[in-house]
């Protein structure tokens, strides 16, 4: 075994703050592999696996999939990918947020409208969205 620090999956999992089972399907799916397993057979993981956990909940924060990380990392062929290929990501998951976007705008006027009506409407029994969302769920 190494002299320079490792970590066990329940350590590498505490040091980044995700649950183990994480990092194991992290491991399962190729984007994470340990470097070593202890006489005990348990996993251990270097400094370069923690630095590569980092990376992977860095790119997920800002929209990444898992797959996109895949070809960030360079995991599938073994060398990072072209600035242009990059490029075709970032158009990708731009085009993603700027269709979630106008979706929760649309669900936002809604809303907006909902609470107008509502607000103006004020029944005592019964509020006319409730009424609309039980019409809607039985189509």
């Amino acid at each position: 075994m190494s002299s320079l620090k490792q970590f066990t999956i329940g350590q590498l999992a505490q040091e980044v703050d995700i649950p183990a089972s994480t990092v194991r399907y992290y491991e399962r799916i190729g984007l994470l592999v340990p470097e070593e397993r202890s006489h005990g057979n348990y996993r251990l993981y270097s400094q370069a696996s923690l630095r590569r956990l980092h990376f992977i909940r860095a790119a997920q924060s800002i929209g990444f999939t898992l797959d996109d990380i895949d070809l960030l990392l360079g995991a599938q062929d073994g060398k990072a990918p072209s600035c242009q290929k990059v490029q075709g990501l970032i158009e990708d998951r731009l085009s993603d947020i700027g269709t979630r976007l106008k979706n929760l705008r649309h669900v936002q006027r809604l809303l907006k409208s909902s609470l107008r009506k509502c607000r103006g409407a004020a029944r005592p029994k019964c509020c006319h969205v409730i009424e609309l969302l039980e019409a809607a769920s039985l189509r």
